[in-house]
Parts: structure tokens; sequence; C-alpha cells
């Protein structure tokens, strides 16, 4: 697969492998932290950010690449820095901090299991079967091909949807739940240029629907400003 822009990280988690399972979500009026005031909107914090390279010259598929492929490198791309910045805050997401896997506006987010049947998990056991099914899918060669000439699957931008789909999630809760933490160490910068990077991505390659980005639409859209 091709390459596609990144920017700096540290080295890459190791992740674990679980069978692939279907995903879900219901509001269950549940949250972690109950941020009322959400600090990720103040525009001390906003309008923070690594880098502030043209994000639309870095998302448009280039000329004479294949968009598949293209969709592929980037699907890749994005699960490493999302996978990293996620363990980078693990330790503050336990089962005793984070009962649900929760977002903004009371979303929780609920893994479906291969049978059909909601399992009640703690953040940290959500985003561990989200992130191990991604990983799952990137390594099956007949899904994320990387030999020449291999063919990507019917139903292949289907796939790539539920990845980030996932990977919105994991954000979501992050800023709903580990704002403060991302903060302290320095993080929220690193996180602001991520999330825009991925929803901006997201938008122009019709990978997620609004209700999917519902509960952070006040951040992208404050984000957009400062853009």
């Amino acid at each position: 697969m091709g390459g596609c822009h990144s920017y700096p990280s540290a080295k890459e988690a190791d992740g674990k492998t679980l069978q692939p399972s279907d995903i879900s979500s219901d509001k269950l009026g549940i949250n972690n932290n109950n941020q009322e005031a959400r600090p990720y909107l103040q525009q001390q914090y906003v309008c923070q950010r690594i880098t502030h390279a043209d994000m639309y010259a870095l998302i448009a598929l280039p000329p004479g690449v294949d968009k598949a492929e293209w969709l592929a490198s980037n699907t890749v791309a994005f699960f490493k820095h999302i996978n990293l910045f996620s363990s980078a805050l693990s330790e503050f997401c336990t089962p005793s901090t984070c009962p649900t896997a929760c977002g903004p506006g009371n979303a929780v987010y609920v893994w479906t299991d291969d049978h059909g049947r909601k399992l009640k998990c703690s953040a940290p056991l959500y985003f561990d079967y989200a992130m191990s099914y991604i990983q799952d899918l990137l390594t099956d060669e007949d899904v994320f091909p990387t030999k020449a000439g291999a063919k990507f699957p019917t139903g292949f931008v289907f796939m790539v949807q539920k990845v980030f789909l996932l990977l919105f999630r994991t954000m979501a809760h992050i800023y709903w739940s580990h704002y403060t933490q991302a903060q302290q160490v320095g993080l929220h910068p690193h996180l602001n240029t991520l999330f825009m990077h991925l929803t901006l991505f997201c938008r122009h390659h019709e990978l997620l629907d609004p209700e999917d980005t519902e509960p952070l639409q006040d951040l992208i859209t404050a984000l957009g400003r400062h853009g």
C-alpha cells in the first residue's frame, strides 16, 4: 500500500488479537466524568495544534492514485496514530475510572459480539475489542492486500467505514473522559491535530454519517473556525 502523511509520534503500541465483532451504540444517559463545561472547547485549548499544514492537501486523493489504495494507506496510518495515543493515556482509563465506554452527549458505546449479543463492558475492554478488531482487519490480506496486483474486496469501503467509526469513538472517549490528562501531559495539541485530520478525511471521503460525529460536532465546528 502507498504511503500517506504522518506527523510526529512515538513508538507504535502492540495490539492484541480478538475475534472480530460487529459494533453498535446506545444512548443510555451515562458518562464517566460529567464534564458539562467541555474544557476542550475553551479558546486557549481549541486553537492549539502541532502543525498548521494545509489539511485539505493531505486528505485529497492524489492524481493517479487508486482510491481504495488511498483509503487503505490512510486507514493504516490513522489506526497507528490513534492506537498509540490511546495507549499513551491507558493508565488513566481503567474499569474503575471508566466503567462505560462513553462520549459527549450521554453516548455510550456497546460492543456486539459475533452472536449479536450486546456486551456491557468498561471503556478499556471496549477499546481493546475495537483496536484488536481493526488490527485483525488490517493484517488480513483478503481485506487489506499488500501484494502488487491484488484486488480489494467487494464491500471494502463499508469495512473502512466501520474502522473509522471505531477510531472516532476512541477519540470521542478521550476528549470526554481523558482530556484533562491529555492536557496535563501536553498532548492536547497533538490530539487536536489528529482529530481535525481524521474528521476532515472522513468528511471528504464520506466515511462517517452526521449522526456518528454528532457527539463532537461542537468541537469539529470550533476547530474549523480556527483552521
